[in-house]
């Protein structure tokens, strides 16, 4: 087999008794949950990222600049909900330092009720949101994704960071093998670019050919999904635990 198709193997279906047993594919999975997300957020609360901060940072400078189309009202509340959230991540990891899997399975779960709450709102709502609603809605996503980064941030899993693609992309150039590398590790950053790929594409398909509020469900039934299997593995003492 490829290496390359050797290594994707091993993320998608990684080793028990692995260094991080089965965080990778529920890592890849909160990466497909970026791109629905964002999804939402860019096309039916316009022009804001609700996971992608330096879109946020590159659109506030594009409103201040007097560009049409974005706001800086909506760009500083997602900078600011995704800093809370990412706050009260990085709280969390402090006070549950001891299983990866449980402070996984909580901001998880934590996740889900507010895309859930997100999707209720939405679904209650005229689309696009605008005013208060518009409003609220980022801070329901900026504080799941805020507190997600902070999470997966401190598990480390390397290249599986779920919502920052360009250091993978740069990565996957500057250690292949026209660049003079190895390939290293091109199988789990090619994976986590299509997962975020994937949850795009789903996210603006739902919203051009279905309903607007319908990547916010699918979100949550993924993060539930994840939630699910990490209550699996609450009590793991495997190595990749610790």
């Amino acid at each position: 087999m490829h290496p390359v198709l050797r290594e994707a193997r091993g993320t998608l279906v990684p080793d028990p008794a692995g260094p991080h047993g089965p965080l990778p594919p529920l890592l890849l999975a909160l990466t497909l949950v970026t791109g629905l997300v964002d999804a939402f957020s860019y096309l039916v609360l316009g022009h804001v990222f609700v996971a992608n901060m330096t879109g946020n940072v590159v659109f506030l400078g594009f409103s201040l600049a007097g560009a049409s189309g974005f706001s800086v009202t909506a760009s500083v509340v997602s900078l600011a909900a995704f800093a809370v959230g990412a706050l009260l991540g990085g709280r969390l990891a402090h006070t549950m330092p001891g299983h990866r899997g449980r402070l996984l399975l909580a901001v998880t779960a934590a996740q889900t009720a507010l895309v859930a709450a997100a999707w209720a709102m939405a679904a209650a709502s005229e689309l696009p949101a605008r005013g208060g609603t518009r409003a609220a809605l980022i801070v329901l996503l900026g504080l799941a994704m805020g507190g997600q980064n902070a999470v997966v941030r401190r598990l480390a899993v390397p290249d599986l960071t779920t919502t920052v693609l360009t250091m993978t992309i740069t990565g996957m150039a500057s250690d292949g093998r026209l660049a003079g590398g190895s390939d290293a590790k091109v199988g789990s950053r090619l994976l986590s670019a299509a997962a975020m790929f994937l949850g795009a594409l789903a996210g603006a398909a739902l919203i051009g050919h279905a309903g607007r509020e319908l990547p916010l469900p699918v979100a949550a039934a993924v993060l539930a999904a994840v939630a699910a299997a990490l209550f699996t593995q609450r009590r793991s003492t495997r190595r990749w635990a610790g």
